[in-house]
Order: structure tokens, then sequence, then C-alpha cells
């Protein structure tokens, strides 16, 4: 829970790294106690599509090889210095490099960050309902956008709070971050937080990471990449169900790029947060893992707690 930090922190950053910890240990809204209802209906859906000639072949060779590539694409319209250019339009002359944003309070921060959530759940939602019409044809375009998407919104978020996507330690922070919103059991939440905390606690202590093996960092995105897309597939599964399509309807994009969203913000905010003021401002909700790169934590499609 909040512990009380050094009295540098000012009153505003205070009461942000209160609710970041209160995020952290969150009550189920009842969109999320609706998927709880309706994944029986979603997970016999998805074992009857399984069944169908070719299904599980198409769903990885649409995830399993590109997700990298596709970080790599959304990465890359992100514009850094046209996010600089916002914090000088508001008054803050100094920012010119990521590092520079790390002079800054918080609350500066948090001002230019404005309403970008709002825009991502908008773009989420025409995406939506544009592939939506399809039907099962549609699903794997339809997630393959919406990660896009959505890895798009958290590279802004990081250089929002001063962080540079191009590391490899920042590409799977990200896919952490999807993954984590995508989870649909308090256990596999911790899980994918004990990952998103270990790699916080790395870059906020400077530690070095030795570059990966090639085949070693593709095979972690791949294991990444697989749970995503049998957890993504199950949803987008639900709302052709006329049961749970009721439930859950036309709006799941616009539901897990809000998850996405609340995540990039708090979890980056915490993080520069911890670059200002040490690694010890990252609340562990969760234990992080003893070795974020370590095969064991990416078995069969589920990260290990």
């Amino acid at each position: 829970m909040y512990k009380e930090y050094s009295p540098v922190l000012s009153e505003y950053e205070k009461m942000a790294l209160k609710e970041i910890h209160e995020w952290k240990n969150p009550n189920l809204n009842w969109f999320d106690k609706a998927m709880e209802v309706v994944n029986m209906p979603i997970d016999k859906a998805y074992e009857a599509m399984k069944n169908v000639p070719g299904f599980e072949t198409v769903m990885e060779k649409s995830f399993g090889g590109i997700v990298n590539l596709l970080n790599d694409a959304a990465q890359k319209t992100v514009r850094p210095e046209a996010i600089y250019s916002e914090y000088r339009e508001k008054g803050n002359s100094i920012i010119n490099f990521p590092k520079d944003i790390f002079k800054l309070d918080l609350e500066n921060v948090d001002k230019v960050i404005g309403y970008l959530g709002a825009k991502y759940k908008s773009l989420a939602g025409v995406e939506g309902a544009a592939t939506g019409a399809v039907g099962v044809a549609g699903i794997p375009v339809d997630i393959v956008a919406l990660l896009t998407l959505n890895l798009r919104a958290i590279g802004e978020y990081a250089t929002y709070c001063g962080y540079d996507m191009d590391s490899q330690e920042e590409r799977l922070f990200a896919l952490n971050i999807l993954y984590y919103s995508s989870s649909p059991t308090d256990a596999a939440k911790q899980a994918a937080l004990a990952q998103l905390i270990r790699i916080a606690k790395d870059v906020a202590r400077n530690k070095t990471w030795k570059i990966l093996e090639e085949h070693m960092f593709v095979t972690i995105v791949q294991r990444i990449a697989k749970s995503l897309s049998i957890r993504l597939t199950k949803a987008k599964l639900a709302q052709i169900i006329p049961y749970a399509g009721a439930v859950i309807g036309g709006g799941f994009n616009i539901y897990y790029t809000d998850k996405v969203c609340d995540a990039a913000f708090y979890l980056y905010r915490e993080r520069f947060l911890a670059e200002k003021y040490g690694p010890k401002i990252i609340e562990e909700t969760v234990k992080p893992v003893d070795n974020i790169l370590d095969y064991d934590y990416y078995n069969g499609g589920e990260i290990k707690a």
C-alpha cells in the first residue's frame, strides 16, 4: 500500500503516487465482473473454433511472428520531437531530449499528457466497428489493428514520461502491458505485473541489460504473442455469441484500450517518479520475478507467477 516518501516529492506527486498504488490494488468494476460471467461460454466458443481445420494455424501465424514487427512499426509512428514541442508550447522550454522531462514536476507532465486515453479509445471504437461487422473472418485483422493501436498508445505514454522506446527492455515492457491488460484472472494479472515491476526496477536502478540473443528475444515475444492471441480471440468471439454479445457487444475494443491506457498512464508515471526519487517508489503489489529473461516465466502461452 501507499507509503510516505521523502518530502522532496511535491504535494501533487504524493497524491499521484497514492492513486497509482491504489490502482495496483483495484476492486473489480462491473465490466470486469461481466467478463468473468461470460468466460465459460467464451471458452466453449474458442474450443469449438479450435476444431475448425486450420484455425489454430492461422491464429499462430497471424500473431506469433508479427507482434514484434507490430511493436516496431507502432513505435516508429510515435513522434518524440512533436511531443517535446508540446512541452515547450506549454511553457516547459527546457524540454529537448527524453531525460529533460525528469526535471519537471509530475503535474507538468500530466498537463501535457492531457486526454490521451480518450483519443485512443475513440480510435479503437471506430476500428472495432469497422472490422466487427465481418464476423469470425475479421477477427485476425481486428486483433492486429487493435494491438497496433494500443502499442502506439503505450509508446506515446512512454515518450511523454521521458522514455525511449528503441530499447529492448522498453519493447518488452510495452508487450507486458498488453499482456497485463488482457489478463482474465487476478493470478494472470499478478504474473504480468511481476514482469512489469522487474523491468521498471531494473531501469530505475540503471541496471545494464545484456543485449538479448536474437533467438531468445524472439522466443519470449512469440510466447507473449501466443497468449495474447488466445485471450483476445476469446474476447472477440464473445461478440458473435448472442447472449454474451448482449453484455460485451462491440465495445470490447474500447474496453481493452481503456485498460491498456490506464496501465500505461499509471505505470509510466510511477516510473517517472522512480527516475526522480529512486526505485523504492515502485510499489511491489506482487514480488517481481527474479529474471525477466528466464524462459520459465513464459511457459505454454501463460506467464508464470
